[in-house]
């Protein structure tokens, strides 16, 4: 079997591996094998494939890996669904009382199905509330 297909096929294999790690620790790797398999390809000698392989490898893995660290650190600033929710202010379109197992608001524009944070509370129509969690299609609040 000729060296490139050698290469290429490691190649293949660290980005396969990266794929299933998600680690960003292969991909270098990944790039260094498919630089060895052109150099192959291109008629190097097993040396200079493996040079060159090290090299790029090495090179990669220390530009890339503390980019991809920090970009695994940093947290989403854009909140979607329903975490986009809890802190927004509802207003109560249903008398909200647990005992009773009653209460909706208006929250962005919805209405939602609401409870009491605190079970003694209730909230009269109106009434402007904090949502402070969502659990399932119902918003939790308290004044």
């Amino acid at each position: 079997m000729d060296p490139w297909v050698i290469w290429l096929i490691a190649a293949v294999i660290f980005a396969i591996g990266e794929i299933a790690t998600t680690s960003f620790f292969l991909a270098p790797f990944a790039g260094g094998a498919a630089i060895a398999a052109l150099l192959a390809a291109a008629g190097a000698g097993a040396t200079i494939e493996w040079a060159v392989f090290l090299v790029v490898s090495i090179v990669l893995l220390a530009a890339l890996r503390p980019i991809a660290r920090e970009h695994l650190r940093t947290r989403a600033k854009i909140k979607t669904g329903t975490a986009a929710l809890v802190g927004q202010t509802a207003t109560v379109v249903e008398r909200i009382a647990n005992a009773e197992g009653v209460g909706c608001v208006r929250l962005d524009g919805e209405i939602w199905t609401a409870r009491a944070f605190d079970e003694d509370e209730t909230f009269e129509p109106g009434a402007r509330v904090q949502v402070l969690e969502i659990r399932g299609a119902t918003a939790l609040v308290s004044d």
